[in-house]
């Protein structure tokens, strides 16, 4: 049974029924996991709503022709065909922003967790120990350097948090523009990561950035630096990062989001003994709030496409 809209990933219950009241829609969250599913229920829809998981390429445009709009439920667009979408006079909505808080209080989240030991130490206490002293040498963040890696929305959301906090910031970005309420150094990437204590990634997932973070980047970091990916897998190399957290050059790494979602089984072996790693299933900018946000600017302006 195909539809006018075709839905393959989670949202808001309300942004649904929005677009139901509108015209036919299509849910089914495990159709970003069965692309030739996907591909038979394509035939007649005039939108595709998707999140990160759902790979649009030529095969599944080629499947839906009168697919006029893509909304996508998030701000990456790296599983979508850029240039088959063009040619095909589609276009392509990411919800810009919906989800920069959420995201923002994850970094924050993370580099507070990562500079003092606090997973650790609750992790110790369920175990029967009361680890006061050990646990009781991380860091206060104010006063300390943090390096953004890309300085969009997303990036300037946590400068504002951070600098609130008493950070000092740097940011490499090569289309770099100031902020004019914070005080933000502009460095180059080399500069970034040997002077700062924790660095976020926030960029997008190319050709130039695959592997961004490889091992003769890691080993550029400060000793002891935390590293905080929320952006894409592959700007980090996974097997070099561990080597740099067994041996305390780095000194913890919060990752949200991997090269494959769900990661294979077995591909995050190497960071099964580590114990200064935070691993979470891609969720920085998935709360209650940023859902709703993200949703309904997505629906809303698929709608506006189509009606």
């Amino acid at each position: 049974m195909s539809a006018d809209i075709i839905i393959t990933e989670f949202l808001d219950k309300d942004a649904e029924q929005y677009l139901r009241d509108k015209t036919s829609v299509l849910r089914d969250d495990q159709l970003a996991f069965e692309p030739e599913r996907l591909y038979s229920l394509t035939g007649a829809a005039r939108a595709l709503i998707v999140r990160n998981r759902t790979c649009v390429d030529k095969a599944l445009l080629d499947a839906a022709p009168h697919v006029k709009v893509i909304g996508r439920l998030g701000v990456g667009l790296d599983n979508i065909d850029m240039a088959s979408c063009a040619e095909r006079n589609i276009k392509v909505i990411p919800a810009i922003g919906a989800n920069s808080d959420s995201v923002a209080e994850y970094v924050i989240t993370a580099m507070l967790v990562m500079m003092r030991p606090i997973w650790n130490a609750a992790t110790a206490m369920t175990e029967g120990a009361f680890p006061r002293q050990p646990m009781g040498q991380g860091c206060e963040i104010g006063g300390k350097t943090l390096a953004l890696i890309g300085f969009g929305g997303i990036g300037r959301n946590v400068a504002h948090r951070a600098a609130a906090m008493g950070m000092h910031i740097m940011a490499y970005d090569p289309s770099f523009k100031p902020e004019p309420e914070l005080n933000v150094v502009e460095a180059s990437l080399p500069e970034c990561l040997a002077a700062a204590d924790a660095v976020s990634l926030h960029i997008p997932l190319n050709d130039a950035t695959k592997h961004l973070m490889n091992a003769d980047a890691l080993e550029q970091m400060k000793q002891g630096a935390v590293l905080i990916n929320t952006a894409r897998g592959g700007i980090i190399d996974h097997m070099a990062l561990a080597d740099r957290l067994a041996s305390g050059h780095i000194g913890g790494a919060a990752i949200d989001v991997f090269e494959d979602e769900p990661p294979a089984e077995g591909a995050l072996a190497m960071f099964k003994e580590l114990d200064n790693i935070w691993l979470t299933p891609h969720i920085a900018g998935v709360t209650q709030e940023a859902t709703r946000r993200v949703s309904w600017m997505t629906v809303e302006a698929v709608a506006r496409h189509l009606f």
